[in-house]
């Protein structure tokens, strides 16, 4: 088994009209043996810019604090909100110092462009290469099947409300299929003058 599903993980970023969500599953599993249903894949960075961490995750925890402190450490130093692409150059450095010995994690990036309100999705592999794209992400065990669902429902300037309802569908849809990953999800729907944060209930089996 590869160390990238040694825990499981299922994350899904994906573009609105003037909005953006990600989502991800709430398991925390040993190989086959489930541990937790409540375990955090998606941290906040800013106050409409959130990053996914699937992978290994004792490296998610390590990546998100170190992320944390360095977007601390950037805002005190430049006065100002870190934008969804800095923070993306952010995470490639980090994770490119340690390419010989890397963080098993592949980070999803979601936010609004501060002024401009323009969605910003991308993903990084494990040694930091970023892309960016205008649709949807996907990381984790089940990719494939997260791929599928979201080119099946995914549209072009969804409002919020069906953004959730496409969003919420594609994950839960894709974890069934795949066994380390699922047990519950949350889904965040970031706007220009709100987020909301909905959990949803998943298969238990």
């Amino acid at each position: 088994m590869s160390i990238m599903s040694y825990n499981g993980s299922a994350i899904i970023a994906m573009t609105g009209k003037n909005c953006v969500a990600v989502a991800s599953d709430l398991r925390f599993g040993i190989q086959a043996q489930t541990v937790a249903m409540d375990f955090q894949k998606i941290f906040e960075m800013g106050p409409r810019l959130y990053i996914g961490l699937p992978g290994l995750a004792t490296d998610v925890q390590t990546v998100s604090q170190r992320l944390k402190f360095r977007v601390n450490l950037y805002e005190l130093r430049e006065n100002r909100r870190i934008k969804p692409k800095t923070l993306m150059s952010v995470v490639s450095n980090l994770l490119y110092e340690r390419r010989f010995g890397p963080y098993f994690v592949e980070p999803v990036i979601a936010g609004l462009e501060p002024g401009t309100d323009k969605p910003f999705i991308a993903s990084l592999d494990l040694i930091g290469c970023p892309m960016e794209t205008e649709d949807f992400v996907v990381s984790g065990t089940c990719s494939e099947q997260m791929y599928g669902m979201c080119e099946s429902l995914w549209e072009p300037d969804l409002s919020p409300e069906d953004l959730f309802e496409t969003i919420s569908q594609a994950l839960l849809n894709a974890v069934d299929r795949d066994a380390v990953s699922g047990w519950g999800a949350v889904v965040h729907i970031i706007e220009k003058d709100k987020v909301t944060t909905k959990t949803l209930r998943a298969r238990m089996d």
